[in-house]
């Protein structure tokens, strides 16, 4: 059984209405639904929150694949807003300050169908400092949030193949606006039914 876990119920929102047709709300955060043959679960804000509510859907149902999807900043120009991207690598960003960190780092597939792929740092604590003074983890990732990184561990703990796409909303020293976070709820929600479509456990 394929798990979709979603960092926002927001985000959620948009692909149980794609598969349901409004039929019924996306759950609440900690709580988990059915849709399409998928079980849909939000976990809240925060590595955390995903950590404990990851491991927990884990612990109670037997999944083939965790496919993590959210919205994220990005952390160079590389990478435009509203772009949905896979993550190839996932970073750690909080716990070490070293100038020349070797862990805590992890390779990913890339979801299948998607155009970009880039590395992911998941940091609780940012700040707005110029580029030059960012951490280790962000002069070297596309792409930063709160979730992905604990996702993929707790995963990687059971044994679970781990997916993660993330949609951008905003580059790190501008502000986003509530059509642009819609916009890209709405693309990760068709982005998942595809990959539904064709076949999820294949991924």
């Amino acid at each position: 059984m394929l798990g979709l876990v979603f960092s926002t119920r927001a985000s959620a929102q948009s692909f149980v209405d794609q598969g349901a047709n409004g039929r019924f709300d996306a759950p609440e955060v900690g709580e988990y639904v059915k849709v399409d043959g998928g079980l849909v679960v939000v976990t809240g804000p925060g590595k955390i929150h995903a950590t404990l509510r990851t491991e927990r859907f884990l612990q109670q149902h037997d999944l083939d694949l965790v496919i993590h999807a959210g919205r994220a900043v990005a952390l160079g120009e590389e990478v435009e807003p509203g772009t949905l991207v896979g993550a190839s690598f996932v970073l750690e960003g909080d716990r070490v300050a070293l100038h020349d960190p070797t862990y805590p780092r992890m390779p990913l597939e890339r979801l299948p169908g998607l155009s970009h792929e880039g590395t992911l740092v998941s940091q609780d604590h940012t700040d707005d400092a110029p580029a030059e003074e960012k951490s280790y983890w962000e002069r070297i990732a596309d792409m930063r949030d709160d979730t992905g990184y604990a996702v993929a561990y707790v995963a990687a703990q059971h044994g679970v193949p781990c997916r993660i796409v993330k949609g951008i909303t905003h580059r790190a020293s501008e502000t986003p606006d509530t059509a642009r976070k819609d916009d890209v709820n709405e693309k990760l929600a068709t982005q998942l039914r595809e990959t539904l479509t064709s076949g999820a456990k294949d991924v």
